[in-house]
């Protein structure tokens, strides 16, 4: 089942705090770009973020899960109207994933 564009825009506007938020169709599905970064997916009208060490250590009772089938674990934020934690992880994801070199950054 494909995402809602109205829940895409909603979780951006959650976001919009954390630094400039673009979406992306992809696959029928949304990417989450935050700053130009890619940091995380809307899949059936549920957010997903990228796993990374300073967002599981910082974020530790959030459910990991993948997106779709066949994808590695994100970490999957169930309550989109909790916007502090949502920036906060944002915000926490992008940090790392700049730090990476490119080519681990997909």
């Amino acid at each position: 089942m494909a995402s809602h564009p109205d829940f895409v825009t909603y979780v951006a506007e959650q976001l919009r705090e954390a630094g400039a938020i673009r979406s992306r169709k992809m696959f029928g599905e949304y990417g989450l770009y935050c700053d130009d970064v890619f940091f995380a997916v809307i899949c059936d009208d549920q957010f997903f973020v990228k796993v990374t060490p300073q967002g599981e250590a910082a974020f530790p009772d959030l459910p990991k899960a993948p997106p779709y089938e066949g994808a590695r674990d994100y970490i999957w934020v169930e309550d989109v109207e909790d916007r502090d934690t949502m920036t906060a992880l944002t915000r926490l994801t992008c940090l790392a994933l700049q730090a990476q070199p490119k080519k681990w950054r997909k």
